[in-house]
């Protein structure tokens, strides 16, 4: 039996929608690709940071992989697993260090997982590029998750 095809899916123009909380539906796959789409349907001030987030990512880890899976971009090193996950909610945008408790400085919000850490950024904040980049570098050299 054939699948319906979602409206998003009709029309190559169209932008893909956006799940409860303001976070974009992206099709999973691998590469910059899939990640710059999830930025590029970023909404509102979001995009921009989501830009500014996967430049300096790039910057801080040259060889770094890409993925969109479950409807966020995924950083990793090739066999190691994934080290950083973006994620965007209705006030702010999430970015999960997965080994975050092994960071220096531990990045400040806390998760239900032992490991994990988060920094919220919300739209009038000033991201501490120098401390994000120490970060990203810091957790691409630690074992990433498996996902």
């Amino acid at each position: 039996m054939a699948k319906a095809k979602s409206k998003a899916a009709q029309s190559p123009d169209a932008k893909p929608a956006l799940l409860s909380g303001g976070n974009p539906q992206i099709t999973k796959g691998y590469g910059d690709a899939p990640v710059q789409a999830y930025i590029a349907t970023m909404p509102g001030w979001k995009s921009e940071v989501g830009r500014r987030l996967d430049q300096l990512i790039a910057q801080a880890v040259p060889d770094v992989e890409k993925a969109v899976k479950w409807n966020s971009p995924f950083y990793g090193m090739e066999g190691e697993g994934w080290f950083l996950g973006i994620h965007c909610f209705a006030g702010y945008i999430k970015v999960a260090f997965f080994r975050g408790l092994s960071l220096k400085p531990v990045p400040p919000v806390e998760s239900r997982s032992k490991d994990t850490r988060y920094l919220h950024i919300h739209e009038n904040d000033r991201l501490d590029e120098e401390q994000f980049v120490s970060w990203v570098r810091q957790a691409s050299q630690l074992p990433g998750e498996r996902m």
